[in-house]
Order: structure tokens, then sequence, then C-alpha cells
């Protein structure tokens, strides 16, 4: 067999391919950046055509690094931006529209809209384990035939296409127009909200109400089998495409997170706290999700809690490319280091409102607590305490949600190699933060879900096997004071609330 599992990683700001030896390391990666397109306030868009073309040439990418060919590989797996809208039309290949990003509160009259039928924005819970909220992939489908010159005609014809990015990766990786496999997994079609949670079917109800065409949506398979093999005339010709699991999904699967309690934060462009509940979705009193955390194969399904945070990596970002204050994204931690503390100020990123536990579309972003004396170190080290702050938030929510308190964190994505962020995380949680020795845990995965399926590693053994500490970060903060920098957080997440008016884009 071959010696290799190559991971395709189509993420918010990028498009990754690396490829996994047996042991669970990284041989080699290749990326590309895709362009962010605000065209409105709020607004926030990805070109899928771009998207398509970045991962193809990424795939190139990493062959030619390793010095490998699609011999070499045993099984691709594909992972995800989830809740990122793609329709395209399935006759000629292309997009209607550009992908609506998960960021992007457009839908937020589209989801009143529905709470007004009946139930507010728990209409749907219940089933689905998801609140009415701009952050789904339901309501922007909605969107994009409403408001689409002839779009609604061409789904209702048949000839429209719907999906995450998973969906339209796969389909054009399996021959596109050419016999292109249109499926998607039960970890992307659970944050559609138009998914049944306990039987992993589409709500014929629930897309009726949304005036969304079954025919427009992929058909629901594991997170772990063949789906179909790579396109002739393709990178990866005849190669089984064998695993899809949604990014954070995909994270707590490489984190090995296979235990009830086990839990993973995932530091990317947003946050997100995963906790596995076991084979029975428990419904939130606090503000979290439930969800799909993975289906390997005929097994059980397995389902999580999560907590959702829109912006953290992105805030850094915004920072870098929006104000200049930084060259890139590592200086963060050098600017933050030139000060002892917050100087007293405080960022909620509320830039496309709150997420969990608020779930508040009216919020806005906020820099609170400024004096003369704070600074631009003072800011940055604001901007890196947000992400904890709003970690320990979700933490609170799923110790009160599972009646068990997290004696440790496991942590991946890309902010983990700031160490101020993860010492700051261990000190305002209170608690052990723990990286693995494969940050990358995202596309790891993937490459197992994939890997499983083909027999390239046993099962969830393997991945524990695998799996190896790099760095612990202790708390060392006493607790009057991790209580009262929370307590001043907290007073500051207040005052993002209420900003958005009728009149307010």
């Amino acid at each position: 067999m071959a010696d290799y599992v190559l991971a395709i990683d189509q993420g918010t700001t990028s498009s990754r391919a690396i490829i996994f030896n047996h042991a669970g390391l990284i041989v080699e990666t290749g990326q590309l950046e895709h362009e962010q397109i605000f065209p409105r306030a709020g607004w926030v868009e990805h070109d899928a055509t771009e998207i398509w073309t970045n991962t193809r040439e990424v795939v190139g990418i990493v062959l030619a690094r390793a010095n490998l060919t699609y011999r070499d590989i045993a099984a691709v797996g594909i992972t995800n931006q989830r809740e990122t809208a793609v329709v395209w039309d399935k006759t000629t290949g292309k997009p209607v529209y550009n992908a609506i990003v998960w960021q992007d509160t457009r839908t937020q009259k589209i989801a009143e809209e529905l709470g007004a039928l009946g139930g507010g924005a728990d209409r749907y819970k219940e089933r689905v384990g998801l609140p009415l909220a701009t952050y789904f992939s339901g309501p922007k489908v909605k969107w994009i035939l409403d408001n689409v010159e002839g779009a609604r005609a061409k789904a209702e014809a048949g000839d429209l296409l719907f999906g995450n990015t998973d969906s339209w990766v796969l389909w054009n990786m399996t021959g596109g127009v050419d016999g292109g496999i249109h499926v998607t997994d039960p970890t992307n079609a659970s944050r559609t909200m138009l998914m049944n949670l306990d039987t992993l079917t589409w709500n014929e109800e629930i897309a009726a109400e949304m005036t969304i065409p079954l025919s427009m949506l992929p058909e629901i398979r594991s997170s772990s089998e063949v789906y179909g093999t790579g396109r002739p005339g393709g990178l990866v010709p005849g190669v089984p495409i064998a695993g899809i699991l949604g990014d954070q999904q995909a994270a707590t699967f490489g984190q090995a997170c296979f235990e009830v309690g086990n839990a993973k934060n995932t530091y990317g462009t947003g946050n997100f706290m995963l906790l596995n509940t076991g084979t029975e979705p428990i419904p939130s009193k606090n503000g979290l999700l439930t969800t799909v955390a993975y289906k390997i194969g005929d097994q059980p399904t397995v389902y999580a809690l999560e907590g959702s945070i829109a912006v953290s990596g992105s805030l850094v970002q915004w920072l870098r490319d929006n104000l200049g204050m930084i060259n890139s994204a590592a200086e963060i931690e050098q600017l933050a280091a030139t000060v002892d503390d917050n100087g007293g100020a405080y960022f909620v990123p509320a830039f496309s409102g709150l997420f969990a536990p608020y779930w508040r579309s009216d919020a806005r972003g906020a820099l609170v607590g400024l004096t003369r004396y704070v600074n631009k170190g003072h800011i940055a080290r604001a901007v890196l305490e947000a992400t904890a702050f709003q970690t320990r938030e979700v933490l609170d929510a799923m110790n009160a949600d599972s009646g068990v308190d997290l004696t440790e964190l496991k942590v991946d994505g890309g902010m983990v190699v700031n160490e101020t962020l993860m010492q700051f995380q261990a000190d305002i949680l209170g608690v052990p933060v723990v990286r693995p020795k494969v940050a990358e845990t995202t596309a790891l995965g993937a490459a197992y879900a994939a890997g499983i399926a083909v027999g390239f590693w046993s099962g969830e053994q393997d991945v524990i096997d695998n799996w190896a500490e790099d760095k612990r970060w202790v708390p060392n903060m006493d607790s009057g004071e991790r209580d009262r920098q929370y307590r001043l957080w907290k007073k500051a997440v207040t005052k993002t609330f209420d900003w958005v008016d009728d009149d307010v884009q």
C-alpha cells in the first residue's frame, strides 16, 4: 500500500494540502491564501472558483515538495471551513454567486422572519441543535435564491447544487460536470440548520420553510468512507477520497478526543471548543451548540457540545491589515511583551455580533477602559487576551452544560505558537493548557478519517498512539486577580450589546 495520506484543509483564509506519514507526522505542506471580499459592512464572501483553483495548486505544490506522486497516496481526506455556503450550477460547474462566509451577517432578517413563525431563535433547536443565527448555511442558501437573478428558477428546475466548501471541493475533485459526486458528511450537514440530529437526514419541513429545494442538498454519508476517486486528468487520479470532517470536528478527531468529557480548543480565524458528549446529543442550556463530532463508517454517531467564537485570529489580522499596527501576525507577541499587562484596556471583537454563549447579532466590537496611559503594546495585549477571555466564557458554559469540570484543555491551531497567549489562557482558565507535537490537528483529523476508511490506519487506537504532548502551560495567576480581570471582561462585553438599530448597516 502507498505510504502517505493527503489532507486538503480548505480554511477561511487559505487552502492547504498536507501530506502525513503513518506516524501522523507532517511530511510536507503547501498553502495559498484567497481573497477576503467585503462588499458591505457585515458581508463576507469568497470566490469559490479561486478556492478550487488554489486547492488544485496546493496539491501540486505539496506533491512536488515531497517528491511524491499520486501513486504514493493511499487516500485523500477533506476538512473545511463550515457554514460557508456555495451554490453552483451543475451543468456549467460555475457558482451562481460568491460563497457566503460563516462570519457574514446579511441573513439576520431571514433568521428573524423564521423565528417569527413561532419559537423565536429556538424554533429549530430541538431538531437541529442550533439556534436561528446568521452563522449557519441554510439561510445563506435562501438569501442566494431570493437575491440572485434566475437562481430560484434554476434551483426549482434541479440545476443548482449547494454545499459547504467540502462538497464543492469533493464535487470538483471527482469530476465536476463530468460525474462529480455531490456528498457531505454529518459534521458539515449538522451546521446547515437543515439536518435532523437524531437521524442524520435532511429535514424536509425546515427546508420548505427556508424555500430550499431538497434537490440542491448533498447526500449525507459518514465522515470516513470512500465517496469516490480523484478524476482522470487530476493530480490524484484514481486515489480514494475517503474522509470528510468539518474543520473543528477534524481537530477534535486529530486530538484523539474519543472519550466522553474530552475537549479541545482550536485557535484559528475564530475559536472553537468541542466537548465529546458520546452517542447521545445533549441539548445546551448555556448558549452552546449541539453538533455531530464524527461518524466513522457504520459505527454509532458521536456528538459534541461546541462553543463557537467568531473572532480570535482574525482580530490579529485586522490589527495588521486594517490598522497597520504590526507587519505580520507573529509580531503581536513582541508588541504585547513591551508591557506588563493590558493597562486597563479590554477589546471585545464583536465584528459580526457575538457567538457563544451570547448569540447577540446586535453587538459590535468595542475597545473599552481607555486612558491616556494606554499605548499600542496594551492594545496588542488586549487583542490576545480577548481570545483567552472568550474561551473562558465558553469553558464556563461547557462545565455548566456537562456537569463535569474540565481538568485540562488540549489546544491547537495557528495561534498556539503564541506563548504569551497560551500562558494567559492557562491563567484565566485556572487549568493547564496542553499543545500536541503536531499542532495541525485539523488536517491530521481529516487524514485519519480517510486513512481509517481504506485500512491505512486500523482505527481510533492508532490516533491515540500517535498523539504526543509538546508543551504544557500551568496557571500561575492568583485567583483574586483572575476573578478581577474576568469581572472587567464581562463588564466590557455588555458595552457591545444593542448597537445595531434598524438604520445601522
